[in-house]
This record gives structure tokens, sequence and C-alpha cells, in this order.
């Protein structure tokens, strides 16, 4: 920073459950430099992609900046009083099971505390439930059956530390990216192997020692054989089995698995066993890839019983590891965000624990049974069950499975609040409430990461327009609906020390979450709070779990879970013969809200795609760009074909990021059935079946805008440039008169038009343009349209000549697709500089132009693109 500048305010980035710190310098114009925080344990200083990118996301487009009523603009004293009316109102009537809040790992602990406390203590209903659901409730019920509550027995330094990472379910390279570094650094610093277990193949397999690509559903079996080969092998901690309970039982059923079912081959299974065994040092981290199943609980726990046989637990470099898919998923489990918990990990169904928090909220009633979980929550929405229902910064009408049944169920709800920095998304749309939010950099509280760490997110920007933080509107409601002295917080720091006191409660119950030490925190210590692992006791602050064969059992033992393999609930069959695997990208994130604002985190993967193996679109006649329709049981999709070896044979992956703003035809959710893990309730969102054929449609476009395009053909993407917008479209009925066409989707109906036609052959070149710049500019043709995309995406503001070439001119450089997005290099850049400078290496890609030297996500893909043009020289 400048000599001259204020000092860098210390905050954490709002995305994935690493937690990293980030280093805010607002610029005086609503715009902030961010930068990852040296400091800060969860990355020191690194930061992926997206992290990268948040400067690009913080101005006021699409900011919801006014409390609405029906569409409408209204104050929040008008607003908040509707909302506690018609909450009171339903409750009365229909008793307090009626009403229900869906939360999200976007909220803070302290709006999560306020909403848990509301909707259990004095509502009394235990129905709310948070969007983490979707991505770590397997691992709770299993950490709740194996260890007697909910901990995470390790640190992020156990990955500095390992001699074997396994990877299971984890695209770590992608979703993670600051962890795989950190696990990329053991590596080279000490050797340490990398084994991913994954049906396809990722960017995480880049380097592993051995990639495992099983079949969907079968990490149970295999997990079960390495169990039994534990035994064998002699690789027991008889001592530490000695804190266990259950290990007779469990050996005998994984006996009965048949390793066989994985679809891997022996060597490789026996080579698997041999290095997990032989490695003293092991972390197994696991992530989506297991929890987001039918039987998700159960593989935690196979993955668990193989720890705890061991003694491989709480120790420096070795325990299981689960990472979470938002910043603040853990501080939810902690605080009661879910609906089968109380806050501090307590639980709901101990009388006890009951008593405990009522009295200490001074609450009329606690309830007595778990209330409805997420996709059972709105079942009861779409059947009438629930009357009221309350969204806070979270988009169930895309991201629940079967979400068009979860759309329409929130169309027909009676009385429908959303809590949100924005009015355009999925879920918004359908509010009778929309109550504007403060965001991130505007809003002050805490947040907890993946290893238990604690950090800060403070104010960096002025809260625009009438936006308010989740917890004051939460705290308003209450005492609108009648608890004024139980919801009378002024600030963040007056919603910790309660949570923290109520911790102390837990803790003498004998529970692990415990931050009573932070129940006198003062002010000032609450605004300079640094990064602080949990437990915060007055005899303990932070470390790890288990090492010393202390559970929270009522015996204090362990337990370990006899498991069994169920393949996935859905059956492939002739009418539906792939199996569908759905994840993220390396560059946007959830529902895209947040990254779709930022171009060059949109340029990498601009729109939304099916992977599909070679032989199988053979076998369909597909080839690269085609479109195709993805039909399932319960929906259907339109995606672009990716044709690639990295899915295996009858498999086929994509995306879930894009939403009815982005592109409507491609929402994944709504291929997935509503099946869900009986113990977590977790949905199974990786192994859905499906048919592919190809959209055969009568035009195919591409669009490039200055301004917002409306899109209404069959099929369209839309995705944000530094110039504007582009926009992929293809449409079942092709048009006679383009020109026209082209005006209305541009809204641009007084420009000079240029425009190329060939009504024969079905093609169409057409710009606007306004004071010799370009506007818009659409092209059409009966097949993909074949352009240069990523030049065209750059030309509007600009000088309208020769855009309908569709190509560079000669003397212009193409950089060529998005590849590096931390430093925006582009895929011809990096073939040039190979070509010219005659680079080998990644490394040497990344000295000469940065790429692939921040995050390390796009690494693979540049080690990728060196061996494919090796391979064509040799080939030469």
């Amino acid at each position: 920073m400048d000599g001259g500048s204020s000092p860098a305010i210390r905050s954490t980035c709002p995305y994935c459950g690493v937690g990293c710190g980030v280093l805010l310098q607002p610029d005086g114009l609503g715009g902030l430099d961010v930068r990852g925080d040296p400091d800060h344990p969860a990355n020191n200083g690194r930061l992926c992609s997206k992290g990268s990118a948040l400067g690009e996301t913080v101005g006021l487009m699409q900011r919801l900046l006014a409390p609405q009523v029906n569409g409408a603009d209204t104050s929040w004293d008008s607003a908040l009083d509707l909302v506690a009316t018609r909450f009171s109102d339903t409750i009365a009537r229909h008793g307090p099971d009626s009403v229900a809040f869906y939360v999200s790992g976007q909220l803070l602990n302290e709006d999560y505390y306020v909403a848990n406390k509301l909707m259990k203590g004095f509502i009394g209903s235990a129905n709310i439930d948070t969007n983490s659901r979707l991505c770590m409730a397997s691992t709770v019920a299993g950490h709740k059956r194996a260890f007697g509550t909910d901990t995470v027995p390790g640190t992020y330094e156990d990955l500095d530390e390992a001699d074997l990472i396994v990877l299971v379910g984890s695209n770590l390279a992608w979703c993670h990216p600051v962890l795989h570094q950190r696990a990329l650094a053991a590596r080279k610093a000490r050797g340490t192997k990398l084994i991913v277990i994954d049906p396809r193949r990722t960017a995480s397999c880049d380097g592993a020692d051995l990639h495992l690509a099983l079949e969907p559903g079968s990490d149970v079996a295999l997990f079960n054989h390495l169990f039994t080969q534990i035994y064998e092998g002699g690789a027991l901690d008889k001592a530490f089995l000695a804190h266990t309970n259950g290990f007779n039982d469990t050996l005998r059923e994984a006996y009965g698995s048949r390793s066989q079912v994985t679809g891997l081959s022996d060597a490789d299974i026996t080579r698997f066993c041999r290095m997990w065994m032989g490695t003293e040092r092991v972390v197994t981290i696991f992530s989506q890839g297991v929890n987001q199943s039918s039987s998700g609980t159960d593989k935690v726990n196979a993955i668990l019983n193989c720890h705890l046989a061991t003694g491989r637990i709480g120790k420096p470099g070795c325990g299981p590891f689960s990472v979470t898919g938002q910043p603040n998923a853990m501080g939810g489990r902690e605080v009661g965000g879910l609906a089968n918990m109380l806050a501090c990990h307590m639980e709901l169904n101990n009388p006890d624990h009951r008593s405990a928090v009522r009295t200490f909220w001074e609450a009329a009633t606690i309830p007595e049974k778990p209330g409805l979980k997420a996709v059972d929550m709105f079942r009861a929405v779409g059947d009438g069950r629930i009357k009221a229902l309350w969204v806070m910064h979270t988009n169930p009408a895309v991201s629940l499975p079967d979400s068009d049944r979860v759309r329409q169920a929130i169309a027909d709800c009676p009385f429908t609040v959303v809590s949100d920095i924005t009015a355009a998304t999925d879920t918004a749309r359908l509010a009778d409430v929309l109550l504007p939010a403060t965001a991130w950099a505007e809003k002050e509280g805490t947040v907890t990461n993946s290893d238990r760490t604690i950090s800060r997110q403070r104010i960096a920007l002025p809260a625009p327009g009438l936006t308010r933080p989740d917890w004051a509107q939460l705290a308003e409601v209450g005492r609108r609906m009648g608890w004024k002295r139980q919801f009378d917080y002024q600030t963040t720091s007056e919603i910790f020390r309660e949570y923290a006191a109520l911790s102390g409660i837990a803790g003498r119950f004998g529970l692990d979450f415990d931050i009573s030490a932070f129940t006198d925190i003062d002010d000032p210590d609450y605004d300079a709070l640094p990064p602080t692992h949990w437990p915060v006791t007055k005899n303990r602050t932070g470390g790890r779990f288990f090492a010393d064969g202390q559970f929270f059992h009522r015996d204090g033992k362990a337990q370990m879970i006899p498991v069994t393999h169920r393949p996935p609930a859905a059956k492939t069959e002739p009418r539906f013969p792939f199996r569908l695997n759905t994840g993220r990208v390396r560059d946007q994130w959830h529902t895209m809200t947040r990254t779709g604002l930022s171009p060059r985190l949109s340029a990498h993967l601009a729109e939304p795609f099916l992977d599909i193996h070679p032989a199988d679109a053979t076998r369909l006649a597909l080839s690269a760009a085609d479109l195709v329709t993805v039909t399932s049981p319960v929906g259907r999709s339109i995606l672009r074909v990716r044709i690639t070896g990295d899915v295996q044979p009858g498999q086929v992956f994509a995306p879930m990021h894009w939403t009815g703003e982005t592109a409507p035809s491609a929402r994944i959710d709504a291929l997935l059935a509503d099946v869900t893990d009986p113990i977590s309730g977790q949905p199974e969102t990786k192994a859905g079946v499906v048919n592919v054929a190809k959209f055969e449609a009568a035009w195919y476009g591409f669009a490039v805008s200055r301004q917002p395009m409306r899109l209404t053909s069959e099929y369209w993407a839309l995705a944000t440039t530094n110039a504007g917008h582009r926009a992929e479209l293809a449409g079942m009925t092709a048009t006679a008169d383009w020109e026209t066409a082209a005006r209305e989707m541009f809204n641009l109906s007084d420009a000079t038009v240029s425009s190329i036609t060939d009504t024969a052959r079905g093609t169409a070149r057409i710009a606007f343009e306004a004071d010799g710049q370009l506007l818009a500019a659409l092209f059409v043709s009966p097949t993909p349209v074949a352009v240069m995309r990523d030049y065209l995406a750059t030309l509007p503001g600009g000088p309208a000549a020769d855009v309908l070439i569709g190509r560079t001119p000669a003397d212009v450089p193409d950089p060529g697709p998005m590849l590096c997005a931390c430093f925006g290099v582009g895929v011809n850049t990096i073939v040039e500089a190979i070509e010219t400078d005659g680079l080998v290496t990644v490394e040497a890609v990344g000295t000469a132009l940065q790429a692939g030297t921040n995050c390390g996500s796009c690494r693979p893909e540049i080690a990728e693109l060196l061996s494919s043009m090796t391979h064509r020289e040799a080939a030469e």
C-alpha cells in the first residue's frame, strides 16, 4: 500500500469453508482492493481465483436497496410489521410448525444465533434448517455417531505434516485451492504422497500418485475392504482400540463387503491399502462426493472406522478431515442452524439440554422434536403444512433437488419472505416480501472455518441504501412479535457474548464446543479478535481432539459403526442409461450471485456443459460443441457437450452453478430426484440417472452487447464481460428477419445497423453501432457458430469496424479463452510463449507469464497444454 493510505482492514473471504483471511483497502469510490492476509493461519496470504476477484463483485450491480412488498418499494417499518404480523397470525391459526426459516452458510455466527433463538426458543418450532444441509450434514451425522458430537479432530497444519493425503470425493484443486496448495507444498517439502478417489479425473489428479476412479457410490465397499486389510495386515493400534466400541461388529460387516463393486482393479486396491496402512501420518480429506449421497453418513463412518482402528486421529499429520463448501457452514453447525440440533452442539432430544437452553434464553418452551430438514421442509411448503417461509441468503428454487417442484412450492406458499442482497435470483422473484441485507464487506461478525477457526468479518464499505444486517432484521421481527427484552440487541458483540456464555453451559455438559472464555469479551477486544481455534476456555485454546482417546459418548469411548455398501438410490435403465455426477467449476461458486459479476471469473467456462466420454459421444453421434437434451425421471436440461476422457463410459458430469437468471434450461438440480440419506437428510446429488440426446436446433447464435439482453430462445446462457455481456443461443425455429429479432433482443430500435445475411444458408451477422462505437452484435448459423468469442466479447463500447468478420484482425493479438483467472492469461498467450520461448514446464510458464503462480488451480490445465503440445510435436 502507499505510505499515505489507511491501514488495510482484516476480514475473511466469503466463499468456501477454507476461511481465508483477506486484507481490504477501500478505494474511496465504492470499490475494494483485496489481498490475501499473510498472517491468517488458514491461507498465509494465498487466495484462489475467486477470492482474488472479490473486488470486482462489491458494486451496486443488481443490489436490493430497499424493502419491497409485492414488488414495490416500502419502508422498513411497513415491511417488518407485515412479516411479524403474518408469522404471528399463521402461528396463532395453525401452530408453530406451520412456519419455517431456511437459512444459509452466508450468515455470520451472530445472524445464525438470533435466527435459531427466535425459531426454537420463542416461535417454538425446530423448523429452521440451512443450505449447509446440502453439503455437510452427512459429516455431522457421521461425527456424532462415531465421536458423540460433531467434532472436527484436526487442523490445517495436519496437511503440512502428513506423509499421505487421500482425497475422497474432493476436487480440492478447484474447490479448495488454497488447501490444495498446502498439500502440494508438503509434497515438495517432505515427499507427501497423494491419492485421489473420485469417479472422474479432476484437476486434483494432476501429479497424484494414484487415482482410483471407483464406481459412483462405492466408497463404503472400498473403505470396508481397507478395514479388513488393516486387521489382516497388523496395522491395528490395539492400545487405541481400548478407547473404542464396536470393532468386532464393524469387522464382521466389513468382511461382508465386496470390493469388486468399486470397479477398480485388484492391483490398484492393493496398492491403495498398502500405501494407507504403511504410512503413519495419513490425512483423509473428504467432501461432497462423500456427503452428497443416499448413503453419505455410512461413507463418512467407513472412513472414520479406518482412522479409529489405527489410532490415526488427533495427532500431527493424521486424521479424517471434512472440508466444507461455505464460509460459515461450520458456524451454522455450532450455533444450531440445523433442524435437529440446539446451539453449541446441544441436542434437541436431550431434556437436560432443552431445559438449560430454555432457562438461559428465558423462553417459554423449546421444541422436543427435530424440525423439518431442507428437502422435507420444502415438501411441507408444497403440500401446505408450512404456510409462512423466511429464506435468508440462499436460492432453493435452484439449489435443491427436484428444483422445479421446489420452485412451484415457493410460488404457492401463502407468505414468503426473502432476505438477500439482490432481487435477481430465482427464489427472490417468488417472494412476497424482500428484505435488503448488507453484503460481505458491509457487515461484521464472526465465521468458523473447516478447521474450527473463528475469524472476524469486518466492515470495509458503508451499507448502501436501506440495507440492514440480518441479525438486526431478525431481532426487530422478534421484538414486534412480542419478545422485546429477549431480542434487544444493539451490536454483534452483544450477541457474540451471549453465544459464548451459552457455550459455557454446553461445556459443563461435557460437550466439545465451548468458547466461554469470550463471555466477557469487551467491544475493543471483539473488534480486534484474531483468528482463533475453538475450544476457547479458561483451561484450553484450540488444538486437536481425540489423540488422548477421550470422546463424547457417555462412556467416553468412540463408536465404530458397522456399515454396508448400498448403491445409489436411482438405478440406470434403458430409458436413463447414464449416471449423472454434478459439482463445481474452478471460478464459480454456488448460483453465481457474486462470482457471476466478475468478468474474469466468467471467462474461464462461460456456459454450462455436459462432460461425456468419447465412446459415448461417438455412439450418440455427438460432436464437440453440440447441444444435448439431458432428461431424467424428474426434469430436463439443455447443455453444451464437452467430449473428454475425464469421465468414464456411461457417466456424465455437469456443473451446478447456472440458474434461471443465467441459463434457465441448464438448471442441473431440476434433473435430480429428492432422494436423501435416511440419517442426515442430505440429498443425493452426484448419482442421478439421465438420458442424453442431441438437441436438434434450427439455429445457433452468439451475441455480445454493451447493455443487458432480452433472451427468449429455447437455449441461452449469459455471462458478464468487461465490455458488457456475452450469450450463447439456440432455438428450434429460425426467424425470417434476424435484424428485427436482434433489435428486440438488444432493445436497439434506432441504432445504426450493419449486416451480412445469407438466407439460403441460414446465416446472419448483425452489428449495431452509435457514434462509431459498437453497441451489440449477433452471429447466427444453422450449426454451432464459429467465431472468436473471447475477442468479440471485448469489442462492445469500442470501435465498430470489422466486427462482422468474427475474428481478430491480423495485426491484433488474440489471447484466446481465459486459462488463468488470477492474472487474466489466455490460452493463446500461453501457447505463444511456449512456442516462442521454448517453455517446457509449468514453473517456466509461471515465471514468464505469472499464470499458475497464485492459487495454482490452473496449473493442471497448463500442464495438460504443455503435454498436448509436446505430443503434437512428437507426432509431427
